[in-house]
């Protein structure tokens, strides 16, 4: 198994919304997509609520790296990305077995 940690910093304001609407928007796109993309067995959203920290996280699990893979190209995940893309400021990743 695979775990795939992204951290997220917010623009105040993007696309029309709050930085707190986009963040309910990332949440359910990102979560929408386990059972449609193979091999992406858990994906779950939060908003942080520590001072000082990144706005949000998504904590997913695949199956192994080539479905880590095929997540990140999945034309669903792409679309996702494309918005993510545009209300973002900051990123984090890790990607880890266990």
């Amino acid at each position: 198994m695979v775990r795939h940690i992204v951290f997220w910093n917010l623009k105040d304001e993007a696309e029309g919304r709050t930085k707190r609407e986009n963040g309910e928007l990332m949440k359910e796109k990102l979560e929408a997509l386990v059972g449609k993309v193979d091999g992406l067995r858990k994906a779950e959203v939060g908003f942080n609520f520590t001072e000082g920290g990144y706005d949000l996280c998504l904590y997913s699990e695949c199956d192994n790296k080539e479905a880590l893979a095929f997540y990140q190209n999945h034309p669903e995940h792409v679309k996702v990305k494309e918005f993510v893309h545009k209300v973002v400021c900051d990123r984090a990743v890790c990607d880890s077995e266990f």
